[in-house]
């Protein structure tokens, strides 16, 4: 005997399978959770150092790495690039992934580091950015995010 949730299943099968693209994604959309995607990256100088920022924005916190969210078609190393091009003027090369976080309720973050192309003078974008400066690993600002530390000392431990 076929049970009343058994039927169910088929039919929802039945119209699935009847709407196809754009609509099955809709409904996906619609269905499940929707995040906006943070990244922040750790990037360093051709002599090791990290690029820190003081954000406008930020509170508590006025240090830390380039970040921002993921714009539609994106991929998140080219996010990356674009947030130190837009806030400091920079070019980054030799983007990698490093680790993510999730369980917000909203957002997830990604974390990825990168080598400046050269050495060239900041611009900052001063609507964002307050001051920008390159830390050596022992001079890391005290009330620098834990979660940023860690991630500065992974991917400074790859540059060696």
């Amino acid at each position: 005997m076929i049970t009343p949730h058994r039927l169910a299943v088929r039919a929802a099968e039945r119209v699935w399978r009847s709407l196809r693209g754009k609509a099955q994604w809709r409904l996906l959309w619609l269905r499940h959770a929707t995040f906006m995607i943070g990244v922040t990256g750790a990037v360093f100088d051709s002599r090791g150092r990290v690029l820190l920022l003081r954000h406008r924005f930020w509170a508590g916190c006025p240090w830390g790495p380039p970040s921002g969210y993921v714009e539609r078609g994106e991929t998140f190393e080219q996010t990356l690039q674009r947030e130190v091009r837009e806030e400091t003027g920079l070019e980054l090369t030799d983007v990698r992934h490093r680790f993510d976080r999730s369980g917000f309720r909203l957002r997830v973050e990604v974390y990825l580091s990168g080598r400046l192309v050269s050495d060239g003078p900041l611009r900052l974008e001063e609507d964002e950015i307050l001051e920008a400066r390159f830390f050596e690993l022992d001079e890391l600002p005290p009330d620098l995010r834990r979660i940023h530390r860690e991630l500065i000392e992974q991917a400074h431990a790859d540059l060696t």
